[in-house]
């Protein structure tokens, strides 16, 4: 499993991160509307590639420049947002309460 996980981390790595930018909205809507379908669930892994992509940039751009200018512990720069400006989610919708409908199994009838 760990070599499968390997595998699709260096295929997303040698992805461009401005095209898979150019998709992220769309899958962000997708993601954002649940729907009980393995097209949801497909959109919501594309989403979270892509979000990965970008996070591991920002993070490799983050380090690479504090590697190139020393600052002092409290002036050190924090990564940017890692979300596209105005990204939300969805507000959770109110519970209601279910309802148990009880069960009988047929009662053995023997002649």
């Amino acid at each position: 499993m760990e070599s499968l996980l390997l595998k699709l981390a260096r295929q997303l790595d040698s992805l461009d991160e401005a095209s898979l930018a150019s998709l992220w909205t769309k899958y962000a809507e997708i993601t954002s509307r649940f729907e009980p379908t393995k097209r949801w669930e497909e959109a919501c892994l594309v989403l979270s590639f892509i979000t990965a992509k970008r996070m591991k940039n920002r993070l490799f751009n983050h380090y690479w420049a504090q590697q190139q200018t020393p600052y002092a512990p409290d002036q050190e720069p924090q990564p940017q947002d890692m979300f596209p400006q105005g990204f939300t989610l969805e507000e959770p919708k109110e519970r209601k309460p279910c309802r148990v409908i009880p069960f009988k199994l047929p009662e053995n009838k023997e002649k």
